[in-house]
């Protein structure tokens, strides 16, 4: 009889010690744990952003590592659904190319609101516009006139005073090349990249925000780089003038997308992004002036005069093309 008992009693213990087990594999696969974001956005961005989830009652639930549009966009071409983040802030056209490449993004599960269509399963946070920016006492100190294009800036006036950020390290020279290749195709243009980079000289910046400071300290008198931030210095009583080239001005925007890893995590990442894009926005525009959702305002200064879109998709596979070419210019 205690035989029997003892046996009875062993093999509820074993089952009990099945189900536990189980319940511990269900809570690592379905249970969230901290999200992880990665972001390209700069510090302006990242403030907004977690202004958002903090007021939103995240705090403490996630991580956020900002790191370099090139570094992010590796990990993401190479790292498919394998990589640590739950949640992606990023450079669009990196989204669309990892998506094509992995399928590694799951659908967004909230309506955006946004005013232009984009693919289900990102929607952009902000946006970047290219445009022309001069300093107005270097240019009446040096004598140049007030110029209205990019060609312009080849003439041999402007040797060694022109700043324009490098398309090898930063997508705001790729609104540059945009500008150039759509106005005046290949050979041409690749003429016209060739003169201006001779005029760069030592200004060929790494960051998208290199060229507004040569130009703000006066180092160089003209530059190409982010429209808002001359729109800003020149409202600051800064001797910043801005300039929206014949050659147009081209657009990027940055976008969130969710990792679908199927799990806990991915759930709370969908959460976080409505989050972001519904609370985040009345700040990001503050610093990134371009409208991208409906409702949305922003003051006569903050709109360029010749808005274009380039012709083809912009891809990973393009970028790299444009890259080329300015190599090629040198």
């Amino acid at each position: 009889m205690m035989k029997t008992l003892k046996g009875m009693l062993l093999s509820l213990s074993a089952i009990s010690m099945v189900f536990a087990l189980a319940g511990c594999g269900s809570g690592t696969s379905g249970e969230a744990k901290k999200v992880v974001i990665y972001t390209n956005g700069d510090e302006e961005a990242v403030a907004a952003m977690e202004a958002s989830l903090k007021n939103a009652g995240y705090d403490g639930q996630y991580i956020m590592q900002s790191m370099g549009t090139s570094e992010l966009g590796g990990k993401l071409m190479a790292e498919g659904s394998d990589i640590e983040a739950d949640l992606v802030t990023m450079s669009s056209y990196f989204i669309e190319s990892s998506q094509t490449k992995h399928s590694m993004f799951k659908d967004l599960a909230f309506e955006t609101g946004a005013i232009d269509t984009y693919p289900a399963y990102y929607t952009p946070i902000l946006a970047n516009t290219g445009a022309i920016f001069v300093n107005t006492e270097v240019l009446k100190e040096k004598g140049l006139p007030m110029p209205t294009s990019i060609t312009e800036l080849t003439k041999p006036e402007y040797n060694g005073l022109v700043s324009i950020p490098n398309i090898m390290d930063s997508s705001t020279g790729w609104l540059l090349v945009q500008a150039i290749i759509s106005q005046y195709g290949q050979e041409a243009g690749q003429r016209v990249l060739r003169d201006l980079i001779a005029n760069v000289g030592p200004h060929l910046e790494s960051s998208g925000s290199g060229p507004i400071k040569k130009v703000q300290a006066g180092e160089a008198a003209a530059g190409f780089g982010l429209r808002h931030q001359a729109v800003a210095a020149k409202a600051s009583g800064a001797p910043i003038d801005y300039i929206d080239p014949m050659e147009g001005n081209f657009s990027l925007t940055e976008s969130i997308a969710v990792v679908n890893k199927e799990n806990g995590n991915t759930d709370l990442a969908m959460k976080m992004a409505e989050t972001i894009i519904k609370d985040a926005r009345k700040d990001l525009i503050v610093n990134y002036p371009v409208a991208i959702y409906k409702g949305e305002t922003v003051d006569e200064a903050n709109k360029p005069a010749h808005a274009l879109t380039f012709e083809k998709p912009l891809t990973v596979e393009l970028l790299k093309e444009h890259q080329q070419f300015f190599n090629g210019s040198k």
